[in-house]
């Protein structure tokens, strides 16, 4: 009988889940009191003088919703939590110490058709020096699961660009002054609603748009796994696409892509890779994007912003990693600091909006990939589940907790159904000879 066979191995199954349990135990008691930030994730300080500038990041709602500003000693001179989640963060371009960011928050029902709450998105300039905040633009609209405005990019003065994630999945201009909508580009104008993620729900998860010196307009759509090229009044570029659906060879629900011109060895596209967990870039070669530069190291989970700094170091927001850092052109690091899991987007004060520094091929970037037991352990685990794993789990947990817990789960529930066939499987039989 199926029980019979099985029983004389119960005892070493029993072994087996109680060890793998105990060691996913221990993991999670390592990383509790190992971890580098304090109470909440707000770490305050990294070792002095390893940033060259007032480094600003954001959170959005995986951790503690903030933007904080670190100065070149790396203790906080700015911190702002009033609003529930923060996504974009830009330095202002002639003002030294002002940086624009895009927030979202709950008000009241009665500023849309929603019966509970409305989401408001904001876009807000602050001064780190006085900390004085003034209200540049609001955007309400009724709340679903895709509603935070995730970032705008500034085209001049008075007009922004607003990637607008929430359906009918968008992007337009708009003058703050008038709040007149100057231009807009639908998605739905290029893409099948069998494309990317839930239709009409978080369909796209447009979490990016940059204002090109040529007038294009560079979108990221994550859950299509592309970035892709508008020209206003033309409508998408297809042969500028970089990525496909489901090519996650390729990318695989990217963020923050950030472009790279000619004046500084591109075209090139700059990519965090989120769900492979990389910093990625590609060049434009013979008319294809042809990639030129992959980094991750061991530590490195679901990175969502990657700057090139005029040096040539790479700024990573490494979500999962519970970390800032910078890269440098060998691939070593060259500093990392900690921070609270969820961070966004980040932005070294004195550079450009986005990446302002040279191309991986004009700066002879290295590639550099992590190898190890560990990391290949943590590969075998699907990205989306490892992830999601990650991001109910406390700040704290690491991808190593992750893939332990997950298999503990797993050893768990063998257990289980073999204990019950073990005990149930006689008094079945009993049953069915009985019946008979």
């Amino acid at each position: 009988m199926f029980p019979d066979a099985l029983r004389p191995r119960l005892r070493h199954l029993r072994v087996a889940v109680l060890a793998v349990v105990v060691l996913a135990l221990l993991s999670l008691g390592h990383s509790f009191l190992t971890y580098e930030g304090t109470a909440g994730g707000n770490a305050d300080a990294v070792a002095p003088g390893e940033l060259d500038s007032t480094l600003v990041a954001v959170v959005d709602g995986t951790g503690a919703g903030q933007i904080v500003a670190y100065d070149p000693n790396g203790t906080v001179e700015y911190r702002n939590r009033s609003l529930w989640l923060y996504h974009d963060v830009d330095p202002v371009q002639g003002k030294a110490r002002t940086v624009e960011y895009v927030a979202s928050d709950r008000t009241d029902a009665s500023r849309c058709s929603a019966d509970d709450w409305c989401m408001q998105n904001v876009v807000e300039r602050v001064n780190l020096t006085t900390g004085e905040v003034r209200r540049v633009h609001t955007i309400v609209s009724d709340h679903d699961g895709s509603s935070q405005i995730h970032d705008v990019d500034r085209v001049n003065e008075s007009v922004l660009l607003v990637g607008d994630i929430r359906y009918p999945d968008r992007v337009y201009m708009v003058n703050t002054t008038t709040d007149e909508r100057i231009w807009e580009w639908r998605v739905a104008e290029a893409f099948d609603p069998d494309s990317g993620g839930s239709y009409p729900g978080d369909w796209t998860h447009l979490n990016d748009v940059e204002y090109l010196h040529d007038g294009r307009v560079m979108v990221t759509l994550r859950n299509q796994d592309q970035v892709v090229f508008v020209e206003p009044g033309a409508g998408i570029q297809p042969d500028w696409t970089l990525g496909a659906d489901g090519n996650h060879s390729r990318l695989y629900e990217q963020h923050n892509a950030d472009y790279i011109p000619e004046s500084e060895g591109g075209p090139a596209v700059l990519v965090a890779d989120s769900e492979n967990n990389r910093i990625v870039e590609f060049q434009r070669v013979d008319g294809s994007w042809q990639r030129s530069w992959v980094w991750a190291d061991a530590r490195l989970q679901w990175p969502r912003d990657a700057d090139r700094l005029p040096d040539g170091d790479t700024l990573v927001a490494d979500s999962h990693g519970s970390r800032l850092l910078s890269v440098s052109p060998n691939g070593s690091v060259d500093w990392s600091m900690p921070f609270p899991d969820g961070s966004y987007d980040l932005e070294l004060l004195g550079t450009d909006d986005e990446s302002d520094g040279p191309s991986a091929v004009a700066a002879g970037h290295e590639n550099s990939r992590p190898d190890g037991v560990g990391h290949r352990a943590i590969s075998l685990v699907p990205p989306l589940v490892l992830h999601g794993l990650l991001y109910s789990l406390p700040l704290w947990a690491t991808a190593v907790d992750a893939v332990l817990l997950l298999g503990a789960g797993c050893l768990v529930t063998v257990w289980l159904v073999v204990e019950a066939g073990v005990r149930l499987g006689p008094r079945l039989a009993r049953l069915r000879n009985a019946d008979s």
